[in-house]
Order: C-alpha cells, then structure tokens, then sequence
C-alpha cells in the first residue's frame, strides 16, 4: 500500500522550510516491517516510494508544487535508474539526500540517494521528470526554470553531469516500443 500517511508526515514536517531549487533536500526515514522482501531487506519496490518520500516534500520545499498547480503544470517519473550498494534492514535509520541534477531541453533529473551514516551510501536513484501540462510535455528552458528560479538562484544552476548525459542519451536511444 503506498505510505501516503508517510510523505503526508514529511511534507508537514517541512513545509514552513522553503529551500532553493538548486539546494540539497535531506530528509530521514526509519525502515518498518512492512518495508521488507522476503530476504528481510527494504523491497525494491519500495526503494522506489522511499525515493517519493524524498521527492515530494522536496518539490513542496521548493515551491515546485504550487507553482505548478497554478500555472497547470504537474510532474511525472519517465525513467530512472538505481543502483544498490548496500543491505537497508529492519530498523535501520536512512538519510536520503533529493536534488535537481540538472535539465535537457525535455527533462527534468533528480539525483537521489540513500545514507546509512554520514560516508555509507546505501544506493542512489536518478529520476527523468517529464513536466506535463493537459497530457503533453512543456519545455523546461522555456516552461519550467523560470517557475522555479529567482534572479538570486540563478547562478546556483547545476550543470548537467555527463553521466546522467550518458544515461539520458542512452535511453533516447533505447527503442520503444520494445520488441515482442
């Protein structure tokens, strides 16, 4: 069942603590019962939600949301990739670290990850957003960096990494629909 009761709580928990765009969110997490697989470690699945968890009260931080609603806009997941390192447990306390990696012309990258001490990464997302208005893709240059920026964030920009480049070129390349 998807946590809505938890990144309802995260949400609250941050919500009178605007943050820039361009700035890292950090938020924790406490990994329960129902988290786990068979192999009493966090399901992967749920690694996914864990990454909402992050990904939601950040776009709220940000301003992301409401400017959003406003102008008709929403956001949506159009690919991501992660990488596990490390077992995440019964129990175990997670800080996650959610921000914008940077933008193409399309999309939207979130780099995400998932601490279990201060120099243990226990795994890291990259999430492509497409931003949506009426069920069609808006431009980021044009549509959404002048949402979210101000003339004082500006020069906090992230410039793309190249391996997210890699990555995003990659998918590009991927053919869809894949084959039968």
């Amino acid at each position: 069942m998807y946590p809505f009761v938890r990144i309802f709580a995260q949400c609250l928990r941050h919500r009178s603590r605007p943050l820039s765009p361009w700035d890292t969110h950090v938020s924790h997490h406490r990994v329960l019962p129902w988290d786990l697989d068979m192999m009493n470690e966090l399901n992967n699945g749920l690694t996914l939600t864990f990454y909402d968890m992050g990904r939601i009260p950040f776009s709220l931080r940000i301003g992301m949301w409401d400017r959003f609603r406003a102008n008709g806009l929403s956001f949506t997941i159009a690919g991501s990739a992660l990488r596990y390192r490390k077992r995440i447990t019964l129990g175990q306390r997670l800080e996650q670290r959610t921000r914008i990696a940077g933008w193409d012309a399309r999309f939207l990258y979130f780099d995400q990850s998932l601490w279990l001490d201060p120099d243990t990464c226990a795994g890291q997302g990259v999430f492509r957003s497409a931003v949506v208005r009426r069920g069609r893709m808006v431009g980021i240059e044009d549509e959404v960096l002048p949402l979210l920026d101000t003339p004082a964030t500006a020069d906090a920009r992230p410039e793309l990494p190249d391996w997210i480049r890699h990555w995003a070129a990659a998918e590009n390349a991927r053919p869809w629909p894949p084959e039968r």
